[in-house]
């Protein structure tokens, strides 16, 4: 029997403008890093999250890094990193030697908890080592508890480095995902809401950070008629070509957060009465998310047994991506020696949880083999 195609996690979407950008770079020979439409790019980027400078770079990670040297950070410094996310978010605290002290996560958003966020800057304040930085995410488009987040931060006089690599579209009260740090971080890797097939931005209100950022992003090349660098520079910036790609992309967030968020409306439908799986809402309607991905927690108490990992493999069966959730930081090997805060329950969320296929490409057709999937490994739970 010939396998069906796969119904992807939440793969590219193109608009069918990119071609005609690209066009432009090659007709230009703008093909090399930089040029025209990186900075277009940047200017257009800055307008969508309400900021004053941004600076595309080739990744998110990338953009974390930067934010941290233009904080000072060092080896040895804490940098306070929320547990439940990607390890991209954590990484770059390791490349400059500092020590990341992972907060666990609330029950409202799955974000960073303030209450273990506070516990962590105190201990740290006790031990000489007050934190450089507190690095929330905004996770799978939705938004943290940022103002209150922000809050803590001018109370210990912190800066903040905004992930929102997952919340480009999201906001909260009515300002953009993006807006809230002293620096802020976005991804345009390949299975986000709009993509440059790889790529990122760092964004700042502060002219200077982002001025030193674009000097270090570019091999910190010093002004001279030949090759001369005073610094271990870096070759972060994004080419021309896919920032080409990335403009196109970005006139249509708005229709990929529509549909994305009406892809959420169709699972939470779905499982309204399911026993024992659980959608997550928005706490209040300050709260806007870009549903990047949907995600459900399956209990198992009150499934019969089913787990989120008998979904998967379920899925899995018939070509459908599904994928747990993060595996929190401090449960990776590579940060089992870091400082932990918090109540443990992003653990249960990587227990319990499960991406859904999310892409804002789905067809009618791709839901169908989804829930008739879901129905028949579920047996239809009913409350």
């Amino acid at each position: 029997m010939m396998m069906r195609s796969r119904i992807w996690l939440s793969p590219p979407h193109m608009s069918g403008g990119e071609e005609a950008l690209v066009h432009d770079a090659f007709q230009s020979n703008w093909i090399a890093p930089l040029g025209p439409h990186v900075n277009a790019f940047e200017a257009e980027l800055c307008a969508v999250a309400e900021v004053e400078h941004s600076l595309a770079l080739s990744s998110g990670t990338a953009a974390i890094h930067l934010a941290l040297i233009a904080l000072g950070v060092t080896r040895g410094d804490w940098v306070i990193c929320q547990s439940f996310t990607f390890a991209g978010t954590i990484n770059p605290v390791a490349y400059l030697g500092a020590i990341p002290v992972l907060v666990d996560s609330e029950a409202d958003t799955w974000n960073m908890d303030t209450v273990a966020l506070r516990a962590a800057i105190e201990a740290g304040i006790a031990l000489g080592k007050k934190p450089k930085a507190i690095i929330p995410v905004h996770l799978y488009g939705m938004p943290a508890k940022i103002f209150e987040i922000a809050s803590i931060s001018r109370e210990y006089d912190i800066p903040v480095i905004e992930d929102a690599a997952e919340a480009l579209g999201s906001s909260v009260g009515g300002h953009p995902c993006g807006s809230f740090g002293d620096l802020a971080v976005l991804s345009f890797n390949g299975n986000k809401i709009i993509t440059t097939s790889g790529g990122g931005a760092l964004l700042s209100n502060r002219s200077d950070w982002i001025t030193h950022a674009r000097f270090l992003a570019t091999q910190a090349r010093d002004e001279a008629p030949h090759y001369q660098h005073s610094q271990i520079g870096y070759n972060y910036r994004l080419s021309n070509v896919l920032a080409a790609i990335g403009r196109a992309q970005l006139q249509v967030l708005a229709d990929r957060v529509a549909v994305r968020r009406a892809n959420f409306e169709r699972y939470q439908q779905f499982f309204a009465g399911v026993a024992g799986v659980t959608v997550l809402p928005e706490p209040s309607d300050e709260f806007f998310s870009n549903r990047w991905l949907t995600t459900i927690l399956v209990d198992p108490s009150r499934t019969d047994g089913i787990t989120r990992e008998y979904l998967r493999l379920a899925l899995e069966g018939e070509n459908i991506e599904a994928r747990p959730l993060w595996k929190p930081m401090h449960l990776q090997p590579a940060f089992r020696e870091s400082p932990y805060f918090g109540d443990r329950l992003s653990e249960r969320l990587f227990e319990e949880g499960l991406c859904l296929p999310s892409g804002s490409n789905m067809t009618d057709e791709d839901f169908d083999r989804v829930f008739g999937t879901l129905n028949k490994a579920m047996g239809m739970l009913t409350e």
